[in-house]
């Protein structure tokens, strides 16, 4: 009956402690600067890189569905059923 009554204060106590103990455990973090260019994060002057699907205006791409004004002319980007390429959107009027 010792041994169990010792055995279960052991318990209560490691029980206790660990909640303390898990408190202090602060896993070191490395202190890591890493430089990278600018260019990564903006275009750097390039112009945009043309997408395999999409319409081109004025250097911008736009996806199936873009609505643009342009000289008082509605236009959409829609695909192209008439023509078999990696690239078939085009620009159409929309009639207002």
């Amino acid at each position: 009956m010792v041994k169990v009554t010792q055995g279960i204060l052991i318990a209560a106590a490691l029980l206790v402690s660990l909640p303390a103990a898990a408190d202090r455990y602060r896993p070191e973090v490395p202190d890591v600067e890493v430089n990278v260019p600018a260019e990564v994060f903006s275009s750097g002057g390039h112009r945009a890189q043309p997408c395999a699907q999409c319409c081109i205006y004025q250097d911008e791409n736009y996806s199936e569905g873009a609505v643009i004004r342009t000289e008082g002319v509605l236009m959409q980007c829609q695909r192209d059923d008439k023509t078999l390429s990696t690239n078939p959107l085009v620009w159409r009027r929309v009639r207002e």
